[in-house]
């Protein structure tokens, strides 16, 4: 069973991945995947250096975020030159991954922009969509991070509309409003479904 899941920033996708680890799934994180690719040494540091110049590295070697931010926001081309870089060395790692998963483990793939890229979809068997309101992720985000709203509206802005996000699932789990228990209840129902671990 592969699993897909997503949703927007702020909307608790990775307190439920961790719901899904503690019951017995094999997480892979495109995002932490996408992060050691860019440190120094890191897989795309050669090609994101040709493409883009020195400019775009750290005094260490690694990718510096804040500046290719910069350089691709708003800019399409850039930013698909950048995926078109990163994408390649983040699927090769994600089914590397995966590979190394035990007979009958469930693999889930956090994925935060999964409908953005349209291939997960054939790769997935399921698609769990985490969803919140816009005000729930803004007032999440700018708690645990600090960013001011406007750069969180930003972000939010960038990633696919909800309404997107949510037709594109096999199931949505709406988390607004629900405590850590209410959560973990949805979870585990979901789970006992796609995976028949309730009726073993």
């Amino acid at each position: 069973m592969r699993i897909g899941l997503t949703g927007g920033i702020g909307s608790g996708k990775s307190t439920v991945a961790a719901m899904l680890v503690a019951r017995g799934a094999k997480l892979v994180d495109t995002d932490a995947i996408a992060r050691s690719i860019a440190q120094p040494d890191g897989a795309a540091i050669p090609a994101l250096e040709a493409e883009f110049g020195p400019s775009i590295l750290t005094a260490e070697g690694g990718m510096d975020r804040a500046r290719m931010r910069e350089l691709v926001f708003g800019d399409a081309h850039a930013k698909k030159r950048l995926e078109g870089i990163l994408h390649p060395l983040i699927g090769a790692e994600c089914e590397h991954q995966a590979a190394s998963a035990q007979p009958g483990e469930p693999v889930v793939f956090d994925v935060p922009l999964l409908v953005e890229s349209k291939r997960w979809r054939s790769i997935v068997d399921r698609v769990l969509v985490i969803d919140a309101s816009e005000q729930t992720q803004l007032e999440r985000v700018v708690a645990r991070s600090g960013w001011a709203p406007d750069a969180v509206r930003a972000v939010i802005a960038q990633q696919a509309h909800r309404a997107l996000r949510r037709a594109a699932a096999d199931a949505v789990i709406y988390n607004d409003g629900l405590g850590l228990a209410e959560l973990s209840s949805h979870v585990e129902g979901l789970w006992e479904l796609w995976t028949g671990a309730g009726t073993r």
